[in-house]
C-alpha cells in the first residue's frame, strides 16, 4: 500500500478555500461585495499580499468579479465559471459531483464522442486503430478503479489524437479530472470488467470502420449511464 505525502497548505490556499466554501455554501451570495482588502486582512489575520493573491486566484476560478475602483463582488459562477470553477466545486464536495453536474458532463462527453469517433474512423490509419486495442487489453481483474479510469481516459484521448483535429485533444484533457472521477464511480459500482466490455465493443466497431455501429454503441452506454440501468449518480 502506498501513502500520499502530506503537505501544509499556504495561507493563500487557506484564504481561497475559506472564501470558496462561503460562496458555495451561500454564506456569501452572488452579487455581494467583499469588504475592502485592508478589512479582510484584519478580520482574517493575514497579510495584504495573501488577500490580494487570493482574490486574484478566486477571480481566475470564476468566483469573483474584480471591478476597478469598485472592489470585488461574488460572481455568478454557474453562468460565467470555467473548468477551474468545476474543479473547485469538486474539491469542496470532497471530489464528488452532484447529479446535475454528472448529467451535464456525460451529455457534453456524448456530443464530443460522436465527433471523435467519426473523425478517427475517417482519418486514422489501420495501424493506429489496431493500436487502440492495447487499452482494453490492459484492463484485468487486478486493475483498480483509479487505474481503469486512467486507461479509459488514455483510450479516448488517443482517439482524439488519431482523428486529426488539433483542438479536440485539448478539450478532452481539460475534462480529464471530472471524467476520470465518473469512470472511477462506474468501476466501483459495476466493476472494471463492465468498463472493459464497453471499450472492447467500441474498439471492435472502430477496427471495422463501422460508423453506425460505433455511434450506436456510444449512444447506448452513455444513455445507460445518464438515465438507464448503469447510472452513476450515487457513489
Amino acid at each position: 500500500m502506498e501513502f500520499e505525502p502530506l503537505y501544509a497548505p499556504s495561507l493563500k490556499e487557506l484564504f481561497v478555500q475559506k472564501l470558496q466554501g462561503m460562496i458555495l455554501s451561500g454564506e456569501l451570495p452572488m452579487g455581494q461585495k467583499l469588504p475592502p482588502e485592508r478589512e479582510l486582512c484584519q478580520q482574517m489575520g493575514v497579510s495584504r499580499a495573501v488577500v490580494n493573491a487570493g482574490i486574484s486566484e478566486l477571480a481566475r476560478q470564476g468566483f469573483l468579479d474584480v471591478l476597478p475602483r469598485q472592489g470585488a463582488f461574488v460572481a455568478n459562477y454557474r453562468r460565467h465559471g470555467n473548468m477551474e470553477t468545476l474543479m473547485a466545486i469538486m474539491d469542496y464536495n470532497g471530489g464528488m459531483l452532484g447529479k446535475e453536474e454528472i448529467r451535464s458532463i456525460l451529455e457534453v462527453r456524448w456530443g464530443l464522442e460522436q465527433m471523435t469517433l467519426h473523425r478517427a474512423i475517417d482519418n486514422a490509419t489501420d495501424a493506429e486503430l489496431e493500436q487502440l486495442g492495447r487499452f482494453p487489453n490492459a484492463l484485468n481483474e487486478k486493475t483498480t478503479p483509479a487505474q481503469a479510469a486512467e486507461i479509459a481516459f488514455q483510450f479516448h484521448h488517443e482517439l482524439t489524437l488519431i482523428g486529426g483535429n488539433h483542438i479536440l485533444p485539448l478539450i478532452y484533457t481539460s475534462f480529464k479530472v471530472p471524467c476520470t472521477a465518473l469512470w472511477i464511480r462506474f468501476c466501483r459500482k459495476y466493476g472494471v470488467g463492465a468498463l472493459r466490455s464497453n471499450m472492447e465493443e467500441l474498439f471492435r466497431h472502430l477496427l471495422n470502420r463501422d460508423k453506425d455501429g460505433a455511434k450506436n454503441w456510444s449512444n447506448l452506454y452513455l444513455a445507460e449511464a445518464i438515465h438507464g440501468s448503469q447510472q452513476i449518480y450515487d457513489a
